[in-house]
């Protein structure tokens, strides 16, 4: 039965002509929120440990995609892949850097290469570079947003503006490069109109594609303090699948839906507690979509 919205699986199977899935890299990227570069400390919510794979064994380039390319192949039975750049700002580094790591990932089983980044860490050299990339490999950027709230990027200590997106935005579009942007419901002062007004703000601006993520509070970051002094209140299952399934009805026909929520292993996560639980997720957002009666774009407005 085809989905109430465009997911990444089928726009690869649609591009290649056959399943395509992601190996996470990590090339040992910092952040410019951490190093001091923009600030220090980072966001409140961040652990970048989440994101290493289990299996990582802190190999080269080329090694962690021969590993994770067996790795998904058993599983998946897949035959090609997304060389994914995930962890930290993976723009965040020398050029001539870039260039070593992003070439070393150019191998014959990898048909793209998607780039996690921030859109302060966008220059135009770095577009320069991935210009000349995008004429190898299919390439999309990811952004991470997360509001589309000055105040709220203030709150969680994110180090750029709504407006520094929008920019960076525009920028990478005229290169003719795929954007996929992140956003995080239920941040810290934020209700459904703040939540909405986001996805709009996404929604009206020129996005490949979208990443719904839960506020999910890790242990041991600041975000957790705020939550163990009562600060911080987390959503509910049925409250965070009721904002997806709206944030859904108001995102263009055509923008391709990444994830529906985040996936944070159990050992890190100390609320909420249904957050370790994609597939429960997915399926509470598919019912209410078809008890609406709703799909993507059910209320997007043409702008």
């Amino acid at each position: 039965m085809p989905k109430p919205y465009n997911p990444l699986s089928d726009f690869l199977k649609q591009k290649f002509g056959r399943k395509v899935f992601k190996v996470t890299i990590d090339a040992g990227f910092t952040c410019p929120n951490r190093d001091g570069k923009k600030g220090y400390g980072g966001c409140i919510y961040c652990d970048s440990a989440t994101l290493v794979p289990l299996s990582h064994t802190g190999e080269d380039i080329k090694e962690q995609l021969a590993s994770g390319i067996e790795r998904v192949r058993k599983r998946h039975k897949a035959d090609k892949f997304i060389a994914y750049f995930q962890i930290n700002t993976n723009t965040h580094a020398p050029l001539d850097y870039l260039k070593t790591v992003y070439r070393e990932a150019l191998c014959p089983d990898v048909v793209g290469i998607a780039i996690s980044t921030r859109p302060d860490s966008v220059s135009e050299g770095v577009l320069d570079l991935l210009s000349e990339l995008k004429k190898e490999r299919y390439l999309w950027l990811e952004l991470g947003l997360q509001s589309a709230s000055d105040e709220t990027l203030r709150k969680i200590n994110r180090g750029h503006t709504a407006a520094e997106f929008k920019d960076a935005v525009e920028r990478i579009h005229k290169r003719g490069m795929d954007i996929c942007a992140h956003i995080i419901i239920g941040l810290p002062g934020e209700g459904r109109e703040e939540i909405l007004n986001t996805v709009r703000f996404v929604s009206g601006l020129p996005v490949w594609g979208i990443k719904f993520h839960q506020l999910q509070v890790i242990k041991n970051t600041p975000l957790h303090e705020m939550y163990e002094r009562g600060e911080v209140k987390v959503l509910s299952l049925e409250e965070y699948a009721g904002l997806v399934a709206e944030s859904l009805e108001l995102l263009p026909p055509g923008m391709v839906v990444h994830r529906l929520s985040g996936d944070t292993p159990k050992q890190f996560l100390a609320a909420p507690a249904w957050g370790a639980n994609k597939f429960i997720i997915m399926e509470r957002v598919m019912e209410l979509l078809r008890l609406r009666g709703a799909c993507q774009s059910s209320r997007f407005e043409i702008k």
